[in-house]
């Protein structure tokens, strides 16, 4: 396979050349503001992102909207996969699928990234799934005030969150179908069928 300009599946799409050529963040912000497509950044290196599958989008836009609702009367913040987080001590930045922030800090904050999520939300594709479970999660755990990371099956009624506690040990609870999914950090509980409604390929979740 010729590696010229070739496309790797890594984080959402790799796109780079066979040689390292090193970006500095502040070169990625300035190009990042003026991209038509978004971009994600790894020590250095920059990956292109590309569009989802309708399952992905449905997920999100439920988790979104439900997440919204649970904080209305709060001073927290449900963001999009619009936002970037910044993560300084990994030197990356990510877009995740959806980020919470309650941090005062953040809440006037007008920058074009985050530098303090409590929780993160990544749906994952084929594609992205091992560099989600991977590298990019031990990029995640670099952030201080991060306490809860989920990572959503969408070809199956799955949920993973993973829980730091307070001595900073990552915890592990699966849930699946017939359970009630909880959020500790931001103090919520819903039921997994509610999460995959009208998502594609659940057609059992019309009843619910």
């Amino acid at each position: 396979m010729n590696t010229q300009g070739t496309v790797k599946t890594t984080t959402s799409i790799m796109v780079t050349n066979n040689q390292f050529f090193y970006i500095s963040p502040e070169t990625y912000l300035e190009g990042e503001r003026v991209s038509p497509i978004k971009h994600e950044y790894r020590k250095g290196q920059v990956y292109a992102m590309v569009g989802a599958k309708k399952s992905h989008i449905v997920l999100g836009a439920n988790l979104t909207t439900l997440l919204n609702i649970h904080l209305l009367d709060s001073p927290c913040l449900v963001l999009n996969s619009d936002i970037k987080v910044r993560l300084e001590e990994a030197n990356c930045y990510y877009y995740p699928d959806i980020a919470v922030v309650c941090d005062e800090k953040e809440i006037n904050n007008t920058d074009d990234f985050i530098l303090y999520p409590l929780l993160i939300i990544e749906v994952l594709s084929k594609s992205t799934e091992a560099f989600d479970r991977g590298q990019k999660f031990s990029d995640y755990q670099t952030c201080p005030t991060l306490k809860e990371y989920v990572l959503i099956q969408q070809d199956k009624i799955k949920i993973e969150c993973y829980r730091r506690d307070e001595s900073g040990s990552w915890t592990e609870k699966i849930y699946q179908a017939g359970d009630e999914v909880e959020s500790f950090s931001i103090n919520y509980q819903v039921s997994i069928e509610t999460i995959y409604r009208k998502v594609p390929g659940f057609s059992d979740n019309s009843d619910h």
